[in-house]
């Protein structure tokens, strides 16, 4: 078993007088699993990186202090050589893939470090079981969904037998299922063989009850805390506290439970007590008026594999429309299939009056905007100021690039180059590029990706008032308290054809993966913190 030790590290970017890490002094324990937390920007990915020497051997910039990384000093050995005792797990799986073929992508690492071949495909057959995907081994990387791809970055990182296994948001755009399919197994290493984890995550209801410490960064990157996680719950801002969490923080619940498990006893204390909850909310009653987006019978996918099986659906104007679904569902063929970018094989979808397949993306982008799952292939400006004065070029009397950045909570980063941003603020960089063009429809894949606590309630209002002002908004996400917070209505697909459609509350509830963490507590049509706390 193997740990770090990181003694006074400071670090600065190449051109940036800023530090991005300053003085650390950290200790990860051999086998111990532990979660990084703090707002995008405080450093957590730059933390990462020292584990693996990418900070400061391909970054370059301003290194002090030493890491010590299963006892080699990470100044003396470049990545490739630490690449035996440490797996690396990006923020973003389509920088660490490249092969074409997921058996050759997780063979790739082995192969590069010598592993004989009878051990190398006895790991591939471990790890695709173990990541559950078994099915898409001979499946090529471009035509799998962003999940999938995350999927399969862990498989390689994982094959590699690392000592510690270092992981940048790795559930970021994983279904409920194969989010607790790759937490499950990491528990499984971290309890059997002493894996070493080390997770970067903004969404903590997924991760807390699976680690044994988290080390909390503010705003600047300075240490909060680094303990057991019960003990630095109650040190949290609340916006940042998972709901359940939340809720108990305003229930006066102590302690703060870390799991529904511990959530439902604290809820049936209080039914005996007498303290009924109020009734819950009932779902807005359905948009009217004439949809701007009508799918008829629509059929698509890559070659003889079909994704959409005939597929309906109309979205009017002021209508927030989730999509859900497991990861390949179909979700982002839909959204793209939407905007010109994908030809049905048959079907057809008019969007702003127009048949979409038979427009120029450039056409439809007038009226349509879309913030894909990986946002830096859109961002190629020098800075954000520019990535929205480009917009502007194409759509005069757009919004103004200040209020969009601010409402946001990207104004600080308006003179920043876009891939000097976290992955969080590049998201928001792509999508104020986008809204500043006042799209009439906006098409959003995984807005969520990289996010903290504050850029995503900043989102969802942005997302409010946009729909106020009569913006059809087509969502494609996992985030169900997103959805549960912002969506009028729920669309979950499932083997390539609707399987619900209708209210979040009448969606949501009772589901065994897309039920929030409230309606895991009190069932109904309870979703929020709000729907318990704000008509107390």
């Amino acid at each position: 078993m193997s740990g770090a030790v990181l003694s006074h590290v400071s670090f600065a970017y190449p051109g940036r007088d800023r530090l991005a890490l300053s003085g650390v002094d950290w200790t990860v324990e051999p086998g111990s699993f532990v979660l990084l937390a703090g707002p995008s920007g405080s450093g957590k990915s730059t933390l990462l990186r020292c584990l693996n020497g990418l900070v400061p051997h391909f970054s370059g910039g301003a290194f002090g202090g030493t890491a010590i990384v299963d006892g080699h000093d990470t100044r003396n050995y470049p990545p490739r050589a630490l690449a035996r005792s440490v797996g690396f797990v990006f923020q973003d799986p389509e920088a660490q893939l490249v092969t074409t073929r997921v058996d050759d992508e997780i063979a790739f690492g082995m192969e590069q470090l010598g592993v004989p071949p009878l051990t190398m495909r006895k790991r591939v057959e471990e790890v695709l079981d173990l990541m559950g995907i078994a099915s898409l081994r001979e499946r090529g990387l471009a035509t799998l969904s962003g999940g999938e791809r995350q999927r399969v970055a862990v498989a390689a990182a994982l094959a590699l037998h690392p000592a510690i296994l270092a992981l940048d948001e790795p559930t970021s755009q994983l279904d409920p299922w194969g989010a607790d399919d790759v937490l499950t197994a990491l528990t499984r290493l971290n309890d059997d063989l002493g894996l070493t984890v080390v997770l970067a995550e903004h969404r903590l209801d997924r991760v807390l009850a699976h680690s044994d410490r988290l080390r909390l960064l503010d705003r600047d990157g300075a240490l909060v805390a680094d303990a057991p996680p019960r003990d630095v719950l109650p040190l949290m801002e609340e916006i940042a506290l998972p709901p359940i969490a939340r809720l108990g923080r305003a229930l006066g619940w102590s302690p703060l439970p870390l799991t529904v498990k511990e959530g439902r006893q604290r809820v049936a204390a209080d039914a005996a007590a007498g303290r009924i909850p109020p009734l819950p909310l009932a779902d807005p009653a359905p948009a009217q008026g004439a949809p701007v987006i009508t799918v008829e019978r629509l059929t698509a996918g890559f070659g003889r594999r079909i994704v959409l099986r005939g597929v309906d659906l109309a979205v009017r104007p002021g209508e927030l429309v989730a999509l859900m679904g497991r990861n390949g569902s179909g979700k982002t063929t839909l959204l793209r299939t939407l905007l010109g970018l994908h030809v049905p094989e048959s079907g057809r979808a008019i969007v702003l009056g127009r048949d979409a397949a038979k427009t120029r993306p450039a056409d439809l982008a007038a009226g349509v905007g879309y913030v894909p799952q990986n946002p830096s292939s859109m961002l190629f400006a020098n800075t954000v100021r520019d990535e929205l004065a480009f917009t502007l070029r194409h759509h005069p009397g757009g919004a103004d690039p200040e209020s969009t950045l601010d409402a946001l909570g990207l104004l600080h980063a308006i003179d920043r180059h876009p891939r000097d941003l976290s992955g969080g603020e590049r998201e928001r960089a792509a999508l104020a590029a986008i809204l500043v063009g006042n799209p009439r429809v906006l098409l959003l894949d995984e807005p969520t990706r990289g996010m903290d606590a504050d850029a995503r309630v900043a989102l969802a209002a942005a997302l409010e008032r946009l729909r106020r002002d009569g913006v059809a908004i087509v969502m494609a996400t996992h985030d169900v308290e997103l959805v549960a917070a912002t969506a009028t209505r729920v669309v979950i697909i499932g083997d390539g054809a609707i399987v619900a459609d209708g209210g979040p509350r009448a969606v949501l509830s009772g589901s065994l993966s897309f039920a929030t963490q409230i309606n895991k507590l009190y069932g109904a049509g309870y979703l929020t913190v709000d729907d318990l706390t704000a008509r107390r």
